[in-house]
């Protein structure tokens, strides 16, 4: 049997892990676009900011692959799916598989403004990306990140570890608007801004001001800042260009069934370009999970993908960070019980509907999250714990 997968992320590198730890005679070929071998993502953040050495960069080593008889295709992208004779274009020339794995995640979205081409602006989702970065702040050092969601604000992180003086500018009344609700994202900003990185909201940024190289932001309404480099950081949308010219179903990202096929059910699909039961995930827990099911059905395992929590954990500025399922919940969908020390930097907030815990955010304190997403995925009752679950000694052994 062979599997082609496209895509050398987390989702095409663990379906291929999978796959060889269960059928050691399958012929795994993977067809990559970047021109480096397999490394997370967060990774980036941590090299960019000097805190990762580039050799640590990298999840498995040369051996590893050879070891595990997986072909990685460098700098080899699949141009074109042909599903009708079960082959891939690559380079001009053609592969055969008896199953495909689509894995290409996403791309970085950048927003319809002016000066976008300028030198000095960058998006982070690339190995290439960082070094670019690295590269301009050898000789510039005024840095703004456009966007305050979860890369914006690591990206400022590490380039303030890398001696930047940053600046974060955000659309929205709030940083984190998908993670965080008001309460917590005020006091998220008051804690980022603690670190020395001045943080703008309500700014939505128009054009990107130079010549030929970036000096400034202006943003609706007028108002101009000055910087050297720009990165934007404004969200990803699904790569989905080779599955819609293959005739695949699409949506919003390559629609999928529970068994992760696409509307041919000899190719299937994991990670960010995936659309199943409506939603497109984005996030590392269920790339992981669709990689690991995927895998399991392209051997024929019949396993259901059920979908993935909403979850992520992050350190900002020094803060760990939590967000778990619904944190925002429309008006009469759950009750909000919330605990804030201010002076700490803590804010824990949960929601409840009907006895369950539908969502929770946890600042300031890792105590406890573990236990806070098994109790969500697992939709325990907890309803006689709801007064008591947001102080700091509560043992959650008795849920």
């Amino acid at each position: 049997m062979r599997v082609v997968i496209i895509g050398n992320g987390l989702a095409g590198t663990i379906a291929a892990k999978t796959l060889r730890e269960l059928d050691a005679e399958a012929e795994i070929e993977i067809f990559a676009e970047e021109k480096y071998p397999y490394y997370p993502r967060p990774n980036l953040i941590e090299f960019l900011g000097g805190k990762l050495a580039w050799e640590r960069l990298f999840a498995f080593s040369q051996e590893w692959y050879e070891q595990q008889k997986i072909a990685v295709h460098l700098e080899k992208p699949v141009r074109k799916i042909l599903p009708d004779s079960r082959q891939v274009e690559v380079e001009g020339s053609r592969e055969g598989y008896d199953f495909l794995l689509v894995a290409n995640g996403s791309l970085a979205f950048i927003p319809p403004f002016k000066g976008v081409e300028k030198k000095g602006v960058f998006t982070l989702r690339t190995l290439d990306d960082a070094l670019r970065i690295l590269d301009r702040l050898k000789t510039r050092r005024k840095a703004t990140v456009i966007g305050g969601g979860l890369l914006g604000l690591e990206t400022a992180r590490a380039l303030k570890l890398g001696g930047a003086e940053v600046e974060v500018v955000e659309f929205f009344d709030r940083l984190l608007p998908r993670q965080l609700d008001l309460q917590g994202a005020t006091l998220l900003k008051s804690q980022i801004e603690k670190t020395g990185i001045k943080v703008h909201l309500n700014l939505a940024t128009e054009e990107i001001l130079g010549q030929d190289e970036v000096r400034g932001l202006r943003f609706k309404g007028g108002r101009e800042i000055e910087t050297e480099l720009a990165v934007i950081a404004a969200g990803v949308k699904p790569n989905i260009q080779i599955a819609k010219e293959a005739g695949l179903e699409v949506n919003r990202g390559l629609v999928v069934n529970d068994y992760l096929q696409s509307s041919r059910p000899e190719i299937f699909a994991s990670g960010d370009g995936v659309e199943h039961r409506n939603k497109i995930y984005g996030i590392i827990p269920a790339s992981f999970n669709q990689a690991r099911i995927a895998a399991r059905n392209i051997l024929g395992r019949k396993e259901k993908y059920e979908g993935t929590v909403f979850s992520n954990t992050l350190k900002v500025a020094g803060i760990d960070l939590t967000s778990i399922g619904v944190v925002n919940p429309e008006q009469g969908l759950g009750k909000e019980f919330r605990k804030e020390k201010k002076e700490e930097g803590l804010y824990k907030k949960i929601v409840v509907q009907n006895g369950t815990m539908i969502g929770a955010i946890w600042m300031g304190t890792k105590k406890g999250v573990n236990e806070l997403s098994r109790i969500i995925t697992e939709k325990i009752n907890v309803e006689r714990w709801k007064d008591s679950l947001l102080e700091d000694d509560f043992d959650f052994r008795l849920i």
